[in-house]
């Protein structure tokens, strides 16, 4: 090839125009001028507008990542401060319900409280508020231990009543309590009367946890629904106070006599508070000396 053939111009690398000084100088000269004039006469304004305009789908459509997140993000913290706020609603709301069970119990025991200080009254012997320690351990009797004792006066023996009727006795007695016998227990026995027909008998317990009258004669007059009260001929209970009522009879029994069974009047179980009353015995002039009765009748004859 013959060299004045040969394309003799530089390559576009190396091609060399307006320098890079002058072109900075241009472009800056440019810009302030464009600053000028659209501080002094708001010459790019409507421009600006336009491509604002233009422009607002897409940022909005790059914001939408950043939203989702931002939005997700407080989504989360408020399902976090709504399961905080259901968790604090529900332990107030449990708290409101105990409490408001504790405060049905205590209207209740406050009734019962009532009642019992409305039977006072009626009594001629001494009484005594006390209060329920526990049940007794022995799954074979039913006894409770109150926080009454020989120190506050309770004597062995002492009847224990509530404001349905009578509960037991007293049958062991310590310096600062006493344990009560229950008349559901199967030791226990309390002479009764019949309310309709003044008829004496006797009560035990033992039967399926429950009172039976026992000796009674296969045509007695017994009926249901006969209130059973104490007979105050033991010396230990006053007479009068309400015992059992007459549940069933089985005029069918060997040996001539009924089976009467009896449903307390008074509840055996969760009773917290109860009445001790002193004995009968205790009001009992005491009996003389026979020494002193034999001087009064003038010596041996």
């Amino acid at each position: 090839m013959a060299l004045g053939t040969l394309d003799r111009t530089p390559p576009p690398f190396f091609r060399q125009g307006t320098s890079a000084r002058t072109k900075l100088i241009l472009f800056a000269a440019l810009a302030l001028f464009l600053m000028v004039a659209d501080a002094r006469f708001a010459l790019v304004q409507q421009l600006r507008a336009a491509l604002a305009t233009v422009l607002l789908p897409v940022q909005r459509t790059l914001l939408v990542p950043v939203e989702i997140v931002e939005g997700g993000a407080e989504y989360l913290q408020g399902l976090k401060a709504a399961r905080t706020a259901e968790q604090e609603a529900l332990a107030r709301l449990t708290q409101h319900s105990v409490q408001a069970a504790r405060m049905r119990e205590l209207e209740a025991e406050n009734i019962k409280l009532r009642e019992l200080l409305e039977l006072r009254p009626s009594f001629t012997v001494r009484t005594q508020a006390a209060q329920v320690l526990w049940q007794a351990a022995d799954p074979y009797t039913r006894k409770l231990v109150i926080d009454r004792g020989a120190k506050q006066g309770v004597a062995l023996g002492a009847p224990v009543v509530n404001e349905q009727g009578v509960l037991g006795q007293v049958t062991r007695l310590f310096p600062l309590s006493a344990e009560v016998t229950l008349l559901s227990d199967k030791d226990a026995a309390i002479p009764v009367l019949n309310g309709r027909t003044q008829q004496r008998a006797a009560a035990f317990g033992g039967v399926n946890d429950a009172l039976e009258l026992r000796f009674i004669a296969a045509n007695a007059d017994v009926q249901p629904g006969d209130p059973i009260l104490t007979s105050g001929l033991d010396g230990v209970y006053p007479p009068g106070l309400a015992v059992a009522t007459v549940q069933h009879i089985d005029r069918r029994a060997e040996g001539g006599f009924a089976r009467v069974s009896l449903k307390t009047s008074a509840t055996m179980d969760n009773v917290h508070h109860v009445l001790v009353l002193e004995p009968m015995s205790r009001q009992l002039p005491p009996r003389p000396d026979p020494k002193d009765a034999l001087a009064a009748s003038g010596g041996p004859r």
